[in-house]
This record gives structure tokens, sequence and C-alpha cells, in this order.
């Protein structure tokens, strides 16, 4: 198999084509791949690059390091919440406006409106999943058409916590049966890959060290069908979600997280609550040290 170089975009996103598989791998480690704004802009530019390439037929999103995605940067010395990017939408600049307005259109463009972006792009994408799947994670995996992990995989959604309804791309009730996704939700606990499958969010689970190799393979198979009829296909199933409710319910709840954050800012003077990345991660490995010791 022929490997082009690896090339690096904005320090944090790796990009290479394989054959007809473009792979578009989230590079920071040190930090568990959590997405902050720059990291965000440099995965929508990697995608376009793939989706213009027409000798790629497959994209795969990956993470570098132990972890896919411990979520939305709320922690790291790289935190860029108050920083101007060039826009890819027609959304307006968050940095200068006043009360929930500020986060409000922050998050229709780097959350919401690329989540969105992304999922329509015209040709198919793998997530390729092993560690954390966490929060904003979640919102990257979901938006891939499979999802292929590891079986240390593991995936949670503990906003709750911050008295939030879940993250901006609210598609809990779609990948989830509604009373599970609840109980996701209500206890913000890991869900472990073999149930993750079960309950029909991941395609495939696979040893850690079998993960590439797999995720390759299908990725190679898919590319063999014709550009066209894959783009018609992805359309169509998307739509039949959406008919489902998928985007209005997903603009609902979008209000509602948003109304959460300025209620937080209200009675604590903070929109997470109080809560950081490292207590967010605290609640998450007490579970694992409560399971490891059980």
């Amino acid at each position: 198999m022929d490997t082009q170089v690896v090339e690096t975009i904005d320090e944090v996103v790796l990009y290479e084509v394989r054959d007809q598989v473009a792979i578009v791998t989230m590079h920071r480690p040190e930090y568990n791949n959590a997405q902050n704004s720059k990291m965000t802009y440099a995965l929508d530019a990697a995608f376009k690059r793939a989706c213009d390439d027409n000798n790629v037929k497959v994209i795969v999103l990956a993470g570098s390091g132990k972890h896919f995605s411990a979520g939305h940067d709320i922690g790291t010395p790289g935190r860029d919440v108050d920083q101007t990017f060039d826009r890819t939408s027609l959304w307006y600049d968050h940095t200068d406006k006043p009360g929930g307005e500020f986060l409000y259109a922050r998050e229709q463009e780097v959350y919401l409106g690329m989540c969105r972006r992304w999922r329509d792009m015209p040709k198919p994408t793998i997530a390729m999943v092993q560690g954390a799947c966490v929060a904003g994670g979640l919102m990257l995996a979901w938006v891939c058409d499979l999802i292929i992990a590891s079986e240390d995989s593991f995936y949670a959604d503990p906003v709750v916590r911050m008295g939030i309804p879940g993250v901006e791309y609210f598609a809990h009730a779609h990948e989830l049966n509604p009373r599970i996704a609840k109980e996701f939700l209500f206890l913000g606990e890991r869900m472990k890959a073999d149930r993750a499958y079960m309950m029909g969010m991941l395609n495939k689970v696979v040893p850690r060290e079998e993960l590439e190799v797999a995720t390759l393979d299908v990725a190679n198979r898919i590319a063999q069908m014709p550009r066209l009829g894959l783009q018609l296909t992805k359309q169509a199933v998307n739509n039949a979600e959406d008919n489902m409710g998928k985007r209005s319910t997903m603009d609902m709840v979008f209000g509602l997280h948003h109304f959460a954050h300025v209620h937080n800012e209200q009675i604590s003077g903070d929109r997470l609550a109080g809560f950081d990345g490292k207590k967010m991660a605290e609640s998450q490995r007490k579970q694992a040290k409560e399971e490891a010791g059980s």
C-alpha cells in the first residue's frame, strides 16, 4: 500500500492519503486530543481537502495517542474560546458580543455548524476510536457514517454535571434507544465498547492492536464502490434521519443548552458551573477505579 507523506495542518491535525483513503488525525495527544477552535478549523481544512481530492473515496477520522478525544477544550493552555478565527459560515464574530450571545454565536459556528457541515460531507466517513470518546469526542464520532472502535474504548457525555442537557450536537436519542440515552445522560458514566456495540452505536469492535488494519480494510472495501452511488446512499440515509426529527431535535436542544449556560453564569458566575477539564476527568476516573476494584 503506497503511503503519502504525513502533513501537518496548523500543528494540531495530521493529514495523509493511502490509496483512496484520506486519514485525518487529531494531534494533541498531550491533552488527549481536547478540541480547541484551532483544531476545529484545522479539521475543517483537512476535510475540505479530502472532499476536493478526486482520488479520495473515503475519509477516516482518528486521534493520536492513547485516546480518540477527551472532548472540547475547557482547561488546557491552548484553550482559545476568546480568539477570532476566519469563520466557515456566515455567523458573525462572537468575541465582542455580550452575555449569552458570546457562546451562542461561537457554538453555532464551531460546534453545531461544523458538525452538521461534516455530517453532510459527500464522501463516506469512518471514525477510528480508541480510549476515551467523551462529550465533544462523541460529536466527532457521531458525525461519521461508521464507527470502528477498539475494545478498550469508552463513551460518555458527563455535561449534565454542569446542568447542561448534553453536548451541542445532540444526537443521543438517535444514536441510542431513548431510554438508554436518558441513562447515558442522567448518570454521565462511561459506556464500554461492548455495550455501545450492542446498542447499535458502533459498527465493529476489535482489539486495540488491530484497530487501524480493521478500519482501513473497511475503508478500502467501501472505496471500491462508485463515488456517486456512495454519495447518494449517504444522502438518502441522512435525509431519513432528519425526517425522523434529528435536525429539529438538535435545534431545540441547542437552545436549551444555551439557556443552561446563561443560567449557570447568573447563579455561579461561570458558564460551566465551576467545572473544568480536570474536574470532568476526575469524575470519569472515579468510575474507572470503582470498576477496577469490583
